[in-house]
C-alpha cells in the first residue's frame, strides 16, 4: 500500500540538505552518460534500452541522490549477467540532470523522446519538471523516489511507495497530500514514549517540516517541545541542555546531516539521554561511525523508519542477494536497496510482458495493477489506486532499525507486522 507520509519526509530531507547549499552554490550543467558496461547489444534480440536520472551533480552535494541508481545499476549488471529478460540485455542509459528543472527537462527529452527508452526506472530528481512530458509520453517511471509531488500527481508515474491519489494532473487531492502518524505510534506503544522535542533552523524550510512532525506528535498524544536555532550561529549545546531539561523521550529533527552531528556531539557533551534520536530513509547508511564519530552515546541512540526491509538484514534471502551483488561499493544504504527493488520491479513487469512484447503499454499496464507489490520481500506491499477522497484513516506497517555500535543497524521487528490505524493528516506539497 502507498506511504504518503514517505513522500513527506523525502521532500523534507531534500530542503534540509538544501539549507547547506543555500549560500552561492552554482548550478552545474547536465551530463549525459551512458553505462558502457551494459551497451552491447545481445546476438539474439535487440537490448531493453532503460533510462535512470539522477541529480548526480546539483546543489545539495555529490553523492546526495546517487543510492538509487547504484541499487539499480548493480540489479541489472547481474540480471545481464545471468542472461536479461528473455534472452535480452538491459541496456541502462544514465542522466544526470544537475538538480535543476531545465536539466531534468533536457534528461526527459534525450531518454524519451531521442533515445526511446521502453520504461525509467529508480528516478531520484531534485527537480521534477519533466514529469508532465513523461507523463503525456505515456512512458511507465518505476519505482522512483518521491522527491517532490509528481508521483502523486501524473498517471503512468510509478513512486516506490506506491499511491493512493487521483494522479489526475494536481498533486494528491485538491493540491493536498496525506501523511500518517505511525511513527509516532509506533515509539508511544513499543518504548512508552510520552515526550517529543522537535529541533529546527529560524530557516522557512525547516520551521514548515518541524510544523508537520509538530502536528503528527500531539495527534498521538504527546507533549512536545520545541527547539529552534539560528541557521547561521547555531547553539545546538543550548537546545540539548534544553531538551534533557524538560525529560524528553524522543528527539525529532528538521535539520540538515552536520547539523544532526553538531546536535548529538551536543546531546552527549551535556548528558541528554534518550530513548531515541530518530532519522529518515536517506540517513539510513553504513556511514554513521564517520558521521557520528565524537558523539557515541546519542550515535546508539540512533533510530530510523521506512517502507522498506534493513539494508544489513543479510538473513533474508532478497537482502542477502543485494549485498553480495553491491559487495565492491564502499558504502551501503536504504536508498541503494529501494533502487535495487526499482530494477527488480522493472524487471518483474518485462517477463510478464515478454510473450506478447515488452512494450511501454504493457509494462504500464502491469506496473498500473499491482497490488501488494513487495520486489521479494523489499518492499512494504505498494498499491496504486486512485480514490477519489483521502483516507481519513490508514492501516500502515512501519520498518524499523536501531544503530548499534559493533552491529550496525539491527532490524526491530516484523516490518510486516509492525503495523498501525493512524489518522492522515493533510500536507501542501
Amino acid at each position: 500500500m502507498g506511504r504518503p507520509s514517505r513522500a513527506a519526509e523525502a521532500i523534507a530531507a531534500v530542503l534540509l540538505l538544501a539549507l547547506s547549499a543555500a549560500c552561492g552554490s552554482r548550478l552545474p550543467e547536465s551530463d549525459f552518460t551512458r553505462d558502457d558496461r551494459t551497451s552491447v547489444p545481445s546476438r539474439e534480440a535487440a537490448p531493453l534500452k532503460v533510462g535512470i536520472i539522477t541529480s548526480a551533480t546539483s546543489p545539495v552535494g555529490g553523492s546526495a541522490f546517487t543510492g538509487p541508481r547504484d541499487g539499480a545499476k548493480a540489479y541489472f549488471d547481474r540480471l545481464n549477467a545471468r542472461g536479461g529478460i528473455d534472452g535480452r540485455r538491459v541496456e541502462v542509459r544514465l542522466c544526470d540532470d544537475g538538480g535543476s528543472g531545465v536539466g531534468n527537462s533536457e534528461c526527459v527529452d534525450k531518454l524519451v523522446e531521442q533515445e526511446k527508452v521502453v520504461a525509467l526506472v529508480a528516478t531520484t530528481a531534485l527537480d521534477y519538471a519533466g514529469a508532465s512530458r513523461v507523463s503525456r509520453a505515456r512512458v511507465p517511471d518505476i519505482g522512483g523516489q518521491p522527491i517532490g509531488a509528481a508521483y502523486d500527481t501524473h498517471p503512468h508515474l510509478y513512486g516506490i511507495y506506491g499511491s493512493l491519489a487521483p494522479r489526475d494532473g494536481t498533486p494528491g487531492w485538491g493540491g493536498e497530500l496525506y501523511g500518517g502518524t505511525e511513527v509516532y505510534r509506533y515509539f508511544k506503544r513499543e518504548h512508552g514514549a510520552r515526550t517529543a522535542a522537535v529541533v529546527s533552523y529560524n530557516q522557512a524550510a525547516s520551521a514548515a517540516y518541524a510544523r508537520l512532525v509538530e502536528r503528527g506528535l500531539r495527534a498521538e498524544g504527546y507533549r512536545v517541545v520545541t527547539e529552534q536555532v539560528d541557521f547561521a550561529l547555531p547553539n545546538f549545546r543550548a537546545a540539548a541542555a534544553d531538551l534533557k531539561e524538560q525529560g524528553a523521550d524522543l528527539v525529532f529533527d528538521a535539520i540538515d546531516g552536520h547539523g544532526n552531528a553538531r546536535l548529538c556531539q551536543a546531546m552527549d557533551e551535556v548528558g541528554a539521554r534518550v530513548t531515541a534520536k530518530v532519522t529518515n530513509v536517506q540517513n539510513w547508511t553504513s556511514t554513521v561511525p564517520d558521521a557520528y564519530e565524537d558523539a557515541p552515546r546519542c550515535r546508539n541512540a540512533l533510530w530510523a523508519t521506512g517502507a522498506s526491509r534493513n539494508f544489513e538484514d543479510t538473513g533474508h534471502p532478497a537482502v542477502r542477494e543485494f549485498r553480495e551483488a553491491t559487495k565492491d561499493l564502499k558504502t551501503h544504504g536504504q536508498w541503494q536497496l529501494e533502487g535495487w527493488a526499482a530494477a527488480r520491479w522493472f524487471t518483474d513487469a518485462a517477463r510478464s510482458c515478454a510473450k506478447t512484447g515488452i512494450t511501454r503499454a504493457c509494462l504500464d499496464a502491469w506496473t498500473d495493477r499491482s497490488r501488494g507489490y513487495t520486489a521479494g520481500g523489499l518492499l512494504l506491499p505498494v498499491d496504486f489506486a486512485r480514490l477519489p477522497d483521502p483516507p481519513r484513516t490508514r492501516d500502515t506497517c512501519l520498518s524499523v532499525a536501531r544503530w548499534r555500535d559493533g552491529k550496525g543497524w539491527v532490524a526491530q521487528g516484523d516490518m510486516n507486522r509492525t503495523c498501525f490505524t493512524v489518522p492522515q493528516l493533510a500536507y501542501t506539497p
